[in-house]
C-alpha cells in the first residue's frame, strides 16, 4: 500500500504534514509519497530524524495551490503544484490514494478533472463521518461539493453513501435517510419530494435500507447511518453541529473550572470528559472522503496538526482497503433514474 501526500497543503505545512505522515508511516508500515518543495521537505524530514528511502519517497513540485487560487482552475493553472503533481500521480497509478489538507474546492475540482468521477457517477460529494450516540459513526453526504443538485444526484449520493457505511464503517444494511424539514412523505420542496420517491423506490426494491424523511435533530442520535443531503443544506448542518459541539465543550469546561467543587467534580471524571473530547476532535477523524471519484481522495482539515494529518492516512489507508471506489463501479445500474433504466431494458 502506497499513499500519495500533499506536503504543501493546508495551514501547518510543511512541517505537521510531514510529522503526521511519518507518524503513520511507523504506525502502518505503508510507504509513502510526499509531494512537494525539495528543501522545506527535506528540513522536515531531517528535523523528525528520516530521509528519502525505501518506503518513502519525496516528489518535487515547486508551486503551491493556495486559498486565493481560484478552485476551479487551480490545478489546470499550477501543474507544478503538490496538488496537481500528488492528483496526477495517483491517476497514473504511483499509489493507491492521495492525502490532501489542501483547498477543498481545488482538490474536488482537481480530482475530478485529473483523476476523473467513476464512470456514471454525475458528481463527486464529500462524504465526512460524524460521532453519533452509538459510536458507529454516521455518513453525511454530500456537505457542500455541490450546492445546487438534481434528484438524480441524491439518488448516487444516497447509494454511495450506503456503500461507504457498509464497507468503510462495517454497518451491515445501513439505514439511510433523506434530509428535510420534517418526517412525513410529503415534505420539502419539490427536490426532496422527487427525491423522497426514488429513494423509496429503491428501498422497495431491496437495494438501499431507505428510512425515509430525516430531520437534522436526528443526525447523531443513531437512527440513520447515511444522511443524504444537497450540498448547501448538508454544509449549513455540518457547519452548525461543529459550532454547537465547540460551544457546549467550551461551556463544560467553564462549568467544571467554577469552583472548586467543580474542580472536584472534573477531577473525578476526568477519564469520561477526556473520551468525549476525543470523540468530538475533527484531528482523530481524519478527513472527508471524496465519494465518487475513480481513486480513494482523502480532503484533511486545512488546520490539521501532525495526529490528524496521521488519522488522515489511516482513513485513506482503510478506504482503499475496504474498495468503495470498486464497488460503487459495480452498482452503477442501481443508481439510474427509471426511465433510463427502462430505456436500455
Amino acid at each position: 500500500m502506497k499513499i500519495i501526500i500533499d506536503a504543501m497543503g493546508g495551514d501547518n505545512a510543511p512541517d505537521e504534514i510531514v510529522r503526521g505522515a511519518l507518524h503513520a508511516r511507523k504506525e502502518l508500515g505503508v510507504a509513502l509519497t510526499l509531494v512537494g518543495q525539495r528543501e522545506p521537505v527535506l528540513r522536515c524530514l531531517a528535523e523528525n530524524g528520516a530521509a528519502p528511502g525505501e518506503g518513502l519517497e519525496l516528489v518535487e513540485a515547486d508551486e503551491i495551490v493556495t486559498m486565493e487560487d481560484d478552485p476551479s482552475t487551480a490545478v489546470r493553472r499550477k501543474r507544478n503544484s503538490s496538488m496537481s503533481v500528488a492528483l496526477r500521480l495517483l491517476r497514473d497509478g504511483a499509489g493507491d490514494a492521495v492525502v490532501s489538507a489542501g483547498s477543498t474546492g481545488a482538490l474536488l475540482s482537481g480530482a475530478t478533472l485529473v483523476v476523473k468521477r467513476v464512470h456514471g457517477i454525475r458528481r463527486a460529494a464529500l462524504a465526512p463521518v460524524l460521532p453519533n450516540r452509538p459510536g458507529t459513526g454516521v455518513v453525511l453526504i454530500d456537505c457542500g461539493a455541490n450546492v445546487e443538485c438534481t434528484p438524480e444526484y441524491l439518488l448516487q449520493f444516497a447509494f454511495m453513501g450506503s456503500f461507504y457505511a457498509e464497507r468503510f464503517l462495517n454497518i451491515p444494511r445501513p439505514k439511510v435517510g433523506l434530509l428535510n424539514v420534517g418526517s412525513e412523505d410529503t415534505k420539502g420542496g419539490e427536490l426532496q419530494k422527487q427525491t423522497f420517491a426514488l429513494l423509496h423506490r429503491a428501498g422497495e426494491q431491496g437495494q438501499i435500507h431507505f428510512v425515509g424523511n430525516t430531520e437534522a435533530d436526528r443526525l447523531l442520535t443513531g437512527e440513520v447511518d447515511v444522511l443524504v443531503a444537497d450540498g448547501f443544506s448538508g454544509n449549513i448542518l455540518l457547519k452548525s453541529t461543529e459550532g454547537s459541539v465547540k460551544f457546549l465543550m467550551r461551556e463544560l469546561k467553564g462549568v467544571m473550572l467554577r469552583s472548586m467543587r467543580t474542580r472536584l467534580g472534573a477531577l473525578m471524571l476526568r477519564g469520561g470528559i477526556a473520551g468525549l473530547r476525543r470523540r468530538m476532535d475533527a484531528n482523530e477523524v481524519g478527513g472527508t472522503a471524496l465519494l465518487g471519484i475513480s481513486k480513494p481522495v482523502i480532503k484533511a482539515h486545512g488546520s490539521s496538526n501532525a495526529a490528524a494529518v496521521a488519522a488522515a492516512v489511516r482513513q485513506a489507508v482503510r478506504f482503499a482497503e475496504a474498495d468503495v471506489v470498486g464497488e460503487i463501479g459495480r452498482n452503477i445500474e442501481l443508481m439510474r433514474l427509471p426511465e433510463e433504466t427502462e430505456a436500455t431494458a
